[in-house]
């Protein structure tokens, strides 16, 4: 189903003449193009064609092509927004983010994700079906383990679990989607390490 945060600007659809499977087609094919042809060239006349189907069939289902691409990683992507809680929570968000990040490091996923994420700042509502359909669930999901963490006296009570999560993911995008470098689970380690152990020097690091 394409994501709600675009029902404002779809057409009315009729469920009932919906095909699932030139819908799946349509889908198949905005992935497929997107790899092969990269996400600028690709097109709703190009889709059309590759899936068999009228342009304006895709326009009764879908607003644009970033919108078909949402879709289709939607019903591909495997990631699993619950988080481990064993009772070690810097071991279980180590777990958790170099999990998702060699999800999104796919390369079956990442040049969508990647263009989708460029999109988005152009497109308002894109942002935030993005944000609604999946961005939005893992990051709460991580406020939640944050929040029984702090319950746990494993972090800092008055820490603000969004901002945790932000620390903690954002310098993870930062390299994944913002640098050459690979954001590997070493990466991971260190982002986390570093969030927890702090910056401030201590009495056994020599100041320079």
């Amino acid at each position: 189903m394409p994501p709600e945060g675009y029902a404002v600007r779809m057409s009315p659809r009729r469920p009932e003449r919906r095909s699932e499977e030139a819908a799946n087609a349509v889908i198949k094919a905005a992935m497929d193009l997107c790899q092969e042809v990269g996400y600028r060239k690709l097109s709703i006349e190009g889709i059309a064609a590759r899936a068999g189907v009228g342009k304006n069939t895709i326009y009764r289902w879908w607003p644009s092509k970033a919108a078909v691409l949402l879709d289709g990683l939607l019903s591909t992507w495997k990631m699993d927004a619950s988080f481990p809680d064993t009772g070690d929570f810097v071991a279980d968000i180590k777990a958790q983010m170099a999990a998702a990040s060699r999800i999104l490091g796919d390369p079956d996923v990442f040049p969508h994700y990647r263009a989708l994420i460029g999109e988005a700042q152009h497109d308002p509502d894109l942002h935030r079906a993005l944000w609604d359909t999946f961005v939005g669930h893992l990051a709460g999901a991580a406020a939640e383990r944050i929040k029984n963490a702090q319950r746990q006296g494993q972090v800092r009570s008055d820490a603000d679990p969004v901002l945790v999560t932000e620390l903690l993911y954002g310098a993870a995008y930062y390299r994944r989607l913002l640098t050459p470098r690979i954001a590997d689970t070493e990466h991971i380690n260190a982002i986390v390490d570093l969030a927890f152990t702090g910056l401030a020097p201590s009495a056994a690091t020599p100041t320079r």
